[in-house]
């Protein structure tokens, strides 16, 4: 799993055109995207389980993990190790 695939899958479901291409692992998401609303959170992680495979719980969501785009590829690769 790559950087480039959750940057691909957040490009996707935020319909960010161009400006995905700018994002890099420091990149702040949450507050700072205004695409990324509580509800866009939903199917972001909708796209995440879909693309990777993988199922996330509720309660292992929180604003950290969504805090930078190195943080949700971190979170994934937590879930793909289990």
């Amino acid at each position: 799993m790559s950087i480039d695939q959750v940057r691909s899958v957040l490009g996707q479901t935020l319909q960010l055109g161009d400006r995905v291409d700018q994002m890099n692992e420091n990149t702040p998401l949450l507050g700072a995207i205004p695409e990324l609303d509580s509800m866009a959170v939903v199917n972001v992680i909708t796209a995440l389980e879909e693309q990777f495979g993988i199922s996330i719980a509720d309660d292992e969501i929180d604003a950290a993990a969504f805090a930078t785009l190195g943080s949700i590829v971190r979170f994934v690769d937590q879930k793909l190790a289990q």
